[in-house]
């Protein structure tokens, strides 16, 4: 129903309806009220994950776990006894992550491998990595997230925080999911993959996504870091819609959703500390949560078994949400699938001929071998 066609007195109760239901939402918000799934905002990553304290056979990749949210969901998933992957720009943070983890739970199984998620060569390095080790794979958590403040361009001419935060997500998702069908095949276990959004991604309330990033790129349009982030949130969630809806025509074994972790000082806001970004912070630290509550929604969609079968969802608050009437447009996210698979299509060398590497390539093969990376700031 479209609200011009309504009267006035119609639309009046609409309004005050939403207005209501968003009062309703708040007030259960701060007060951590539990939703239907019988948990709410208060709740925690351990809290979540009581109901399958075995996890002894599942093996999970979790990007971004060096720290905030990925770390702690790597932590109680670790503690639930699952095996964990940890892909990582920085090697001697995720050593770190590891040495954290261990030291709580000796008997952690974790393996330490590369990963630029800015790079697509990166993406394909660590898949063959992955690959080599012939190890199966029932979760893959795409949780890295990157607010790049400044504009950049990745190695691939993609503007930085697309690049990191959905198309290099994009591809490891694809290249990894042959292997997650075939292990849900095997074991008979379910496999999951979570994306983990941002309810910013509805800021984004209209608009052509790739046409912005593509005038963004060409620095047609001012860079703005706020909408960029947004964009590339809003990505996460047209590729959750897409992924499940081509999973489901496989009749795989694997679903796919969308989560919205929370409001949480972790270190993409703490980059962004000064007077105004701290009194915002103050005035709103009622609505923000801890990072073991903000940890959650990932941890429910990933390991409780309530989740079975549901797929194409997005989630907050460890329980169903409405995502934007943009990022829920089926065509939209056809579109974004197509134009991301014509991006990370595999291309030709462009000097061929020549034995000395160009100055993007990255070489790599599965037992390890040393690879360049362009430096960038990591968030």
């Amino acid at each position: 129903m479209v609200l011009n066609t309504l009267s006035f007195k119609e639309r009046e109760k609409i309004k005050e309806w939403r207005f209501k239901k968003g009062m309703l939402g708040t007030v259960r918000y701060l007060l951590g009220s539990a939703g239907p799934s019988g948990y709410g905002s208060k709740s925690t990553a351990e809290d979540v994950t009581e109901a399958c304290p075995d996890l002894r056979s599942i093996t999970a990749v979790i990007t971004g776990a060096t720290s905030g949210i990925g770390a702690e969901t790597a932590r109680v998933l670790a503690k639930r006894g699952a095996r964990l992957v940890l892909p990582a720009r920085s090697l001697k943070a995720a050593e770190e992550a590891k040495a954290r983890i261990v030291a709580e739970c000796p008997d952690a199984e974790i393996i330490v491998l590369p990963l630029d998620l800015s790079s697509l060569s990166s993406v394909r390095c660590f898949v063959s990595r992955f690959l080599a080790l012939q190890l199966p794979l029932n979760l893959l958590i795409n949780n890295a997230g990157k607010y790049s403040y400044k504009f950049a361009i990745s190695e691939d001419g993609i503007e930085m925080t697309f690049a990191t935060n959905y198309l290099g997500h994009f591809l490891l998702t694809k290249l990894l999911m042959e292997k997650m069908v075939e292990t849900a095949m095997v074991t008979g276990i379910d496999g999951r993959i979570v994306n983990v959004s941002s309810t910013i991604h509805s800021w984004v309330a209209s608009g052509d996504c790739l046409r912005y990033l593509d005038l963004v790129t060409r620095k047609k349009i001012p860079y703005n870091a706020t909408r960029a982030y947004a964009f590339s949130k809003l990505a996460n969630v047209l590729h959750t819609k897409e992924l499940a809806e081509r999973l489901k025509k496989m009749e795989a074994n694997v679903t796919a959703n969308a989560v919205h972790p929370g409001i949480v000082r972790t270190r993409l806001t703490r980059d962004h500390d000064g007077f105004i970004a701290d009194l915002l912070f103050f005035l709103a630290s009622k609505l923000l949560k801890t990072i073991p509550q903000a940890a959650a929604t990932t941890c429910y969609v990933a390991t409780h078994p309530g989740m079975a079968g549901v797929t194409g969802k997005y989630f907050a608050d460890c329980n169903e949400a409405t995502s934007s009437k943009l990022a829920s447009n089926g065509d939209e996210a056809s579109h974004l699938w197509r134009w991301s698979e014509a991006m990370t299509a595999e291309k030709p060398p462009k000097d061929i001929g020549s034995d000395r590497p160009t100055r993007h390539e990255q070489r790599c093969d599965a037992s390890g071998t040393k690879r360049r990376m362009v430096r960038h700031t990591e968030i």
